[in-house]
């Protein structure tokens, strides 16, 4: 069967014509090919030894991209600016292991230095439709830029659209394409009562969120809520994705929103947590704010742009509040004739946004030679069929392509191709990692990878457990055949402990 394996790895793809290359490598979301003069049979093959390897350092380059899931559209002349702006982080040392090899294959310093343009995907040439990227680096080692003046106008009819990245080094050479989630298209923030059907527009309890705040409407006053080494900040550059959680509703039992625990209410108590760093707010109740005022009566579902604060649980009328980059409490002043509602000052009026944060992870450790990183494949979600010594891992995801391989840690899986959208692998069996035990008695779990066949990896946040299934009956049975034959003995337990459990679980 390995013999077979890797004939087809040297015959079977070797050359791939114009049209057949343009059927594997295009999908919804991949908008570059592979270079169709690339011969993988001439590569050198992939070994367990150097993925063991990989798998050790983790030389890896992640691309992140964080982005609003809504956008304005732009009418006639004037330009409604997405906010917050897209960002982009570099993170992973692979980059500066890349570099160095650029280096030492005999450009010089300034031809190694990385850029970008990001564009809507409509755009046909990113250096002239696109914002142009200088990456900087932060303390933390990443590298950052954001596209600050990226907008849509009315002449573009879609409802949704995606952002592009292309990405290169400063000697000309691209390294890759990658696109955000899909952006809706908005003429202005409702300001209707929402429902459960414009449910897209409401903000679920989990998902993951942006607050900024716009001093009388000028754009040049924008801050947003932001954590920087481990506090939090008000920033007119950076700003940071939160995932929202409901705590608790605090509204009436019989509001018709009462049962709808997966959306955030205003009236309702839910903490703030940073996404990259775990930082989290106390827990506070959400108000509507209408005319600077925080509506204390108000129990609808909370909507994409809406005017929002935050009054911290159990206090008298505290908010959370900026002041210049400090973030602070902000205590509100009940208004006379209206008990309902309280008044704030400007740093109190939060914007809430939903937003999308979207990882692509690679290395080139592996690659004999700088290639193009597109299109990247992406997982999500994994359907396992069968069980025992016969089971097959199916993938779900997009941008698969024939030159894949599914690696379960560092043992390649025997990979069919269906579709760009999915991949069959045969799960391989557990007593290639459990060495010279012939059965398992602790559960296994490693990480899965795909490896294109030229040595680039892909590596994935899924992972794969081997779990052994122990029964009482069978131990009792061997305290009874203790005298029995050593081999036979041997023989029973491995059989008995290879009946296997199988579970996948998403490590993050």
């Amino acid at each position: 069967m390995q013999d077979q394996r890797k004939g087809d790895r040297e015959t079977g793809l070797a050359t791939v014509d114009s049209a057949e290359a343009s059927h594997l490598y295009t999908s919804d979301a991949c908008f570059t090919h592979l270079r169709e003069e690339q011969n993988f049979s001439l590569l050198q093959k992939v070994t367990r030894d150097s993925v063991r390897q990989y798998l050790q350092f983790r030389p890896d380059q992640s691309v992140i991209i964080l982005h609003a899931k809504v956008a304005q559209k732009s009418y006639g002349n004037e330009k409604r600016f997405f906010c917050p702006p897209p960002c982009v982080y570099l993170a992973g040392h692979g980059w500066k292991l890349r570099q160095e090899q650029l280096k030492a294959s005999g450009l010089g310093e300034s031809s190694c230095q990385l850029f970008g343009y990001m564009g809507l995907d409509s755009s046909t040439d990113p250096r002239t439709d696109s914002f142009k990227l200088s990456f900087e680096e932060q303390t933390d080692k990443r590298m950052f830029a954001c596209a600050k003046t990226l907008y849509i106008s009315d002449t573009d009819k879609r409802k949704h659209f995606r952002l592009l990245l292309h990405l290169f080094h400063s000697g000309g050479q691209e390294i890759g394409t990658f696109n955000s989630r899909l952006i809706k298209v908005i003429s202005k923030p409702s300001q209707k009562r929402q429902s459960m059907k414009n449910a897209d527009l409401c903000i679920s309890s989990g998902s993951k969120v942006s607050l900024f705040n716009r001093l009388r409407s000028q754009t040049v006053s924008t801050r947003y809520l932001a954590v920087e080494d481990g506090a939090f900040v008000a920033s007119a550059r950076q700003w940071t994705a939160f995932t929202v959680t409901l705590v608790e509703e605090m509204h009436a039992v019989h509001s018709e929103y009462s049962m709808c625990d997966s959306y955030i209410c205003y009236g309702c108590v839910v903490q703030l947590v940073c996404t990259d760093s775990g930082v989290a707010l106390p827990p506070m109740v959400i108000r509507k704010v209408n005319k600077q005022h925080a509506c204390l009566d108000v129990d609808e579902p909370v909507s994409q742009l809406h005017k929002c604060a935050f009054q911290f649980r159990d206090s008298n009328h505290m908010y959370l509040c900026l002041s210049n980059e400090k973030i602070i409490q902000f205590q509100a002043s009940p208004c006379p004739k209206e008990s309902h509602k309280v008044l704030l000052n400007d740093g109190s009026c939060w914007t809430i946004i939903g937003t999308e944060v979207v990882e692509y992870t690679f290395s080139e450790s592996l690659a004999g030679h700088p290639t193009t990183i597109s299109p990247v494949p992406m997982i999500n979600g994994l359907e396992l069929n069968g069980g025992g010594h016969v089971a097959m891992l199916e993938l779900h995801g997009e941008n698969f392509s024939p030159h894949l391989k599914v690696w379960f840690g560092d043992m390649e899986a025997e990979t069919m191709f269906r579709s760009s959208r999915s991949l069959l692998s045969v799960v391989p069996d557990v007593s290639i990692l459990s060495g010279e035990w012939r059965w398992m008695r602790q559960p296994i779990t490693v990480p899965l990878s795909l490896i294109r066949f030229d040595g680039l990896i892909y590596r994935s946040s899924y992972s794969f457990t081997y779990t052994p299934e122990h029964s009482a009956p069978f131990q009792a049975n061997v305290t009874a055949e203790r005298t029995a034959d050593s081999d036979s003995l041997i023989d029973t337990i491995h059989q008995e402990f290879t009946r296997m459990n199988f579970h996948l679980f998403m490590q993050s």
